[in-house]
C-alpha cells in the first residue's frame, strides 16, 4: 500500500475507534500512526487496540507506528460544597491547601509545588483559561487573587500556571507506570506531556532505555523558551496547540507553530501539528473551511504529520475525518505553490559527510530523471536527513530493523521497506532496486539513487551514493566496490 502524499496522518484511538473494523478502515483511509491516549482507558483497553494494529500490519504487509501519549502532571482544584460557583470580575478569591469544600471565596488547590513557585503578579487560569486570576499575595500554602476574567468554576477543573516554571516532576507515578506498560507492549513512540525543560526529556529517555523514541509535546511557555535545548534531547516534537493556546495569547500560537516546525525540520526530527484540526467533524461529516485551511497551513509549513484527537477517538465520523485529512494533503501537495514554499524554506545543512550525501541525492534526483531516493539505514537517521531536504521524488527507507521501520512511519515522505541485512554495497543496490520495482516506484527502464553507509550495519556512517538502473542485469555489471 503506497500513500499518494508525503505528510503523515496520526489518528487517536478511543471509544469511537476501538474495534478491528474501524481501526482497519482508519488505516485504509490514510492513518499512518495510531495514538494511544494514556489519559483515557485502561491498560487492557490499550493492549486490545495495540493487538488489532499489529494484526492489521501483518495482514497488509505495511509497517504502522504506535504512539503512546502520556498524561503528564494534571493540576486540578478541589471540590465545592454546591458543586459550582460563579466568580465575578474584580472579586477576591483564595486558593489554599485546606481540603475543606470550597465556596465563592476559596477552594483547595492540592499542589504545594504551585504555591512554592508563585509570585505576586503571576496568572492562574482555570477551566482551559475561561477563568483568569491575578495573584496579589501568596505564601507556602495560599494564594490570594483577583478575578480578571470571571466565569463558572466547578469541581476538579484544571489549572494552568503560564508565568512560572513549576517544580514538578515531568512524569507522575501514573506516567511511570504507563511508560513501562507502553514500552513492554512495544510502542514505537512515547509522547511526553507538559514538558518544561530538557531534563524532563532525559528522565523519560532513561526510563525508556531505548525501547521507544521520545517525542516532546510543546504546550507550555517554558517549553517554547527552552525549545532549542528540548529539541536537542528529543527524537521528535509535537506542537500541541490546545494548552499552548490557553497559556499564551491565542494570536501568538500561529507564529510559534511556524518557528517550531522549521526548527524541527532543520534538525531532521519529525514534527506533528496537533489539536482541533478538524474539531467540527466530531459531530459533522464535513469540516469547516477554516479547519481545512488550518490543516493545509501545517502542510505548507512542512510539518511531518498532522494529528486527529477527539475527531477519530470519540467523534461520530472517525473514518471520514482521516479521509478528509488525506484529501487535503493530496490537494495541497499537488499545488505548484506548495513546492515553491517548501523549497524556499529549505536551509543548507552541510556540516557532515551525511549532510552532503543526502543534499547531493536530492539535487541529482531533481535535475535528472530519477524516480526515487532509496536509503539504507540501521537507525533511520539517513532517511530523516533525506526527508529534511523535502525532495520532489519519493523516499524509500530500507532497513532490517523492525523498530526503525515503524518509527520512520512518522517521517515526511518516507515509504518504509523491511529488508534482509546486507554486507556489501552491491547487495544494497539490488535490494533497493527490487523494493523500488515491487512497491511501484520505478520500472526496469528507470533509475533510482541509492545512499548507504560503509561499513554496513553501523549507525551514522552514510558516506556513499550511486545512481542505479532498475534492471538487475545492469547492476551486476557495475564495478565491484
Amino acid at each position: 500500500m503506497r500513500r499518494l502524499r508525503n505528510v503523515k496522518i496520526v489518528a487517536t484511538l478511543g471509544p469511537s475507534s476501538s474495534d478491528d473494523a474501524t481501526i482497519r478502515a482508519l488505516f485504509v483511509a490514510g492513518a499512518d500512526v495510531f495514538r494511544l491516549n494514556m489519559s483515557h482507558g485502561s491498560h487492557d483497553d490499550q493492549k486490545a487496540r495495540y493487538d488489532i494494529i499489529r494484526r492489521i500490519e501483518a495482514d497488509t504487509g505495511r509497517p504502522i507506528a504506535v504512539l503512546a501519549d502520556l498524561q503528564g502532571p494534571k493540576l486540578r482544584v478541589g471540590t465545592f460544597s454546591r458543586g459550582t460557583e460563579e466568580l465575578d470580575e474584580g472579586a477576591r478569591f483564595r486558593f489554599d491547601l485546606d481540603p475543606a469544600e470550597g465556596d465563592a471565596t476559596r477552594v483547595c488547590l492540592p499542589h504545594r509545588e504551585i504555591f512554592a513557585a508563585l509570585e505576586p503578579g503571576a496568572s492562574l487560569l482555570v477551566n482551559d483559561g475561561k477563568i483568569r486570576l491575578r495573584v496579589d499575595r501568596c505564601g507556602a500554602d495560599f494564594a490570594d487573587c483577583t478575578v480578571t476574567t470571571g466565569g463558572t468554576i466547578s469541581n476538579r477543573k484544571g489549572v494552568n500556571v503560564p508565568d512560572v516554571v513549576l517544580p514538578l516532576a515531568a512524569l507522575s507515578d501514573k506516567d511511570r507506570a504507563d511508560l513501562e506498560f507502553a514500552c513492554g507492549l512495544g510502542v514505537d513512540w512515547l509522547a511526553l506531556s507538559f514538558v518544561q525543560r530538557p531534563e524532563d526529556v532525559r528522565e523519560a529517555r532513561d526510563l525508556a532505555r531505548g525501547r521507544a523514541a521520545i517525542l516532546s509535546k510543546i504546550e507550555k511557555p517554558a517549553a517554547v523558551k527552552a525549545f532549542a535545548e528540548i529539541l536537542a534531547e528529543s527524537d521528535g516534537i509535537m506542537v500541541a496547540r490546545g494548552d499552548l493556546g490557553v497559556e499564551l495569547p491565542v494570536y501568538t500560537v500561529p507564529p510559534i507553530q511556524k518557528r517550531l516546525v522549521r526548527a524541527a525540520r532543520a534538525a531532521a526530527k519529525p514534527v506533528i501539528v496537533a489539536t482541533q484540526m478538524l474539531e467540527s467533524m466530531i459531530e459533522s461529516p464535513m469540516p469547516t473551511r477554516a479547519e481545512v485551511s488550518d490543516v493545509a497551513t501545517a502542510i505548507y509549513e512542512g510539518a511531518d504529520a498532522v494529528m486527529l484527537s477527539a475527531e477519530s477517538a470519540a467523534g461520530q465520523y472517525p473514518v471520514e475525518a482521516v479521509a478528509t485529512m488525506d484529501n487535503v494533503a493530496r490537494s495541497v501537495e499537488r499545488d505548484p505553490t506548495y513546492r515553491e514554499v517548501i523549497e524556499a524554506s529549505r536551509k543548507a545543512n552541510r556540516q557532515t559527510v551525511a549532510d552532503a550525501i543526502v543534499a547531493a541525492a536530492r539535487e541529482i534526483a531533481e535535475t535528472t530523471d530519477i524516480k526515487a531516493i532509496c536509503c539504507f539505514s540501521q537507525s533511520g537517521a539517513t532517511a530523516s536527513l533525506v526527508a529534511r531536504e523535502r525532495p520532489r521524488v519519493p523516499i524509500l527507507a530500507l532497513t532490517p530493523v523492525v523498530a526503525t521501520l515503524r518509527r520512520q512511519c512518522l517521517t515526511w515522505g518516507v515509504h518504509c521497506v523491511l529488508t534482509d541485512r546486507v554486507e556489501r554495497f552491491k547487495q544494497a543496490v539490488v535490494s533497493a532496486v527490487r523494493a523500488a520495482r515491487d512497491h511501484g516506484f520505478a520500472t526496469d527502464k528507470e533509475q533510482i539513487v541509492v545512499t548507504a553507509g560503509v561499513p554496513f550495519n553501523v549507525r551514522g556512517t552514510t558516506n556513499i551514493l550511486r545512481v542505479a538502473p532498475c534492471d538487475e542485469r545492469l547492476i551486476f555489471n557495475m564495478d565491484p566496490e
